[in-house]
């Protein structure tokens, strides 16, 4: 099984995959999409499927801290039903409350990179910290 993970934002999608045996996540890219004029970056994520061999989806659902769902949330859920019907592969939705935040701080203390960069690169690190989350969650229910 590989998965493909990805962090939906309203103008990118960081894409992370799986290694084949499913245990640890690398970065893939940004794609960007716009959302205002219904642009998802569908077929550059089929060439990913394509390229990849993918066979299940990984997508960051943003609560509210109080486990709500808002606007955010719905329009990645809205994107994993585009996923399902475009593909018809699995989509699996896991919480991804602080992630960015999270991935934000790591590229500021251990790698000290300048915001720029970070800009560049902090919505694929995301991505690999939702699908390491859910890979790692996956191993803990077999053991």
């Amino acid at each position: 099984m590989r998965y493909l993970g990805l962090d939906v934002g309203s103008r990118t999608v960081g894409v992370a995959v799986s290694d084949l045996l499913g245990w640890t996540a690398q970065g893939v890219e940004i794609i960007r999409i716009n959302e205002d004029e219904a642009e998802f970056g569908l077929d550059r994520v089929a060439e990913l499927v394509k390229a990849y061999d993918v066979t299940n989806f990984v997508v960051g659902l943003p609560k509210n801290m109080n486990n709500s769902i808002g606007p955010r949330a719905e329009a990645s859920q809205a994107y994993g039903k585009m996923l399902t019907e475009r593909f018809g592969l699995p989509v699996d939705f896991i919480d991804e409350r602080l992630t960015t935040v999270e991935a934000e701080r790591m590229l500021i203390s251990q790698a000290n990179t300048s915001r720029q960069k970070r800009k560049k690169v902090i919505d694929k690190l995301a991505a690999v910290m939702i699908l390491q989350n859910y890979l790692d969650r996956a191993a803990n229910q077999k053991s």
